[in-house]
C-alpha cells in the first residue's frame, strides 16, 4: 500500500517510543505533488534536501548520554520524502538505545534512512567537540523585501510572474525572507528564507516578491513549495538556468533545506544555518 500524508503520524497523538524503532519512518512517494505541477518523465531540475537534525541523543555501552548534530543530504530524485513527524519520532527511538560506538550509530542512521527515502543519503555527524566550528550565514543576494509593495493575494498565483523576454538576458540571485506556508496536514506555519538564482530574461521583482508572498496560506511540504517555485518560475519567466534554495526555521528540532537548479555548473549550497534556524 502505497503512504499518503492521512495515514501518516502528522495531527495525531503518538507514543514516543525510547528504544530503536526503524518502522517509526513514515515515507511518502514525491509523484503525487509532482503529477500535480505537471512533471512526468525526466524532471527538469536536479537537487537535494538537507535536513539538519539538532536533537540527536543515544547511550553508549556504559548507559551515558550522548549527543550530536546530523546533517542528512537526500537526492531531489529519491522517490519518497519522509514526513517529518515521523522523522523526529524515529530520532527519539534512539534516546534509550545504546550504541557501542558513533559509526554504530551513522550506519543505522544510514540504513533506514535510505530505506525510507528509497535511494543512498549522505549523513554527517557533528559531536560535541566540534559545536564550536559550525558556521553560520545568510543567503546571498539582492534583497526584495526591500520593495515596499502592496499585496491582496495569499495563495500561489504564477501569472502574477512577469519578466521583460524581449529584453538581453541577466544573471542574477535575488533573496526572501518573507515566505510563509504551512503544514499540509496540520496547517501550522513554516517560515523560510529563499534565494532565487538565475540567468535569462530579467524578472520583475515586484511581482516576484507578490509571487512569493501568496505562499502564506498554501498548504504543502517544504520540497513540495520549493518544486513548486521552480516549476512557476521556469514556466512564466522563462530563464535558461535557475535555482532555488529555500532554509526554513527548524521544527521539532529540524529543519529541512530544499534545493532545486538545472544549472550545469551548480553545486549543492553551502549548509550555512541562517540566523532564525
Amino acid at each position: 500500500m502505497t503512504n499518503t500524508v492521512d495515514l501518516s503520524p502528522l495531527g495525531k497523538t503518538s507514543a514516543y517510543r525510547t528504544d530503536y524503532a526503524p518502522e517509526l519512518l513514515f515515507p511518502i512517494p514525491r509523484q503525487g505533488k509532482r503529477d500535480e505541477l505537471g512533471l512526468t518523465g525526466t524532471l527538469p531540475f536536479f537537487g537535494v534536501d538537507i535536513w539538519n537534525a539538532y536533537e540527536i541523543s543515544w547511550l553508549n555501552t556504559r548507559g551515558k548520554p550522548q549527543v550530536a548534530i546530523a546533517r542528512i543530504t537526500v537526492p531531489a530524485d529519491s522517490p519518497n520524502i519522509i514526513e517529518s513527524k515521523s522523522f523526529k519520532l524515529y530520532l527519539n527511538s534512539f534516546n534509550q538505545t545504546r550504541l557501542d560506538s558513533v559509526v554504530a550509530l551513522k550506519n543505522l542512521l544510514q540504513q533506514d534512512l535510505s530505506n525510507g527515502f528509497g535511494a543512498s543519503v549522505h549523513i554527517s555527524l557533528t559531536q560535541p567537540e566540534e559545536f564550536g566550528m559550525v558556521e553560520m550565514g545568510e543567503l546571498d543576494g539582492l534583497l526584495l523585501d526591500r520593495l515596499d509593495i502592496d499585496v491582496d493575494h495569499y495563495s500561489p498565483a504564477p501569472e502574477l510572474l512577469k519578466a521583460a523576454l524581449d529584453e538581453e538576458p541577466v544573471e542574477e540571485k535575488l533573496i526572501s525572507h518573507l515566505l510563509k506556508s504551512n503544514c499540509l496536514v496540520t496547517g501550522q506555519p513554516d517560515w523560510a528564507s529563499v534565494q532565487i538564482h538565475y540567468a535569462g530574461p530579467q524578472i520583475d521583482q515586484e511581482s516576484l516578491l507578490r509571487y512569493l508572498i501568496g505562499f502564506r496560506e498554501h498548504n504543502e511540504f517544504h520540497e513540495q513549495c520549493v518544486e513548486r517555485i521552480f516549476t512557476d518560475i521556469l514556466r512564466q519567466c522563462q530563464p535558461q538556468q535557475l535555482s532555488v534554495y529555500a532554509r526554513y526555521t527548524r521544527r521539532g528540532g529540524l529543519d529541512i533545506n530544499p534545493w532545486r537548479s538545472n544549472f550545469s555548473s551548480a553545486q549543492k549550497p553551502s549548509n550555512l544555518r541562517g540566523a532564525r534556524q
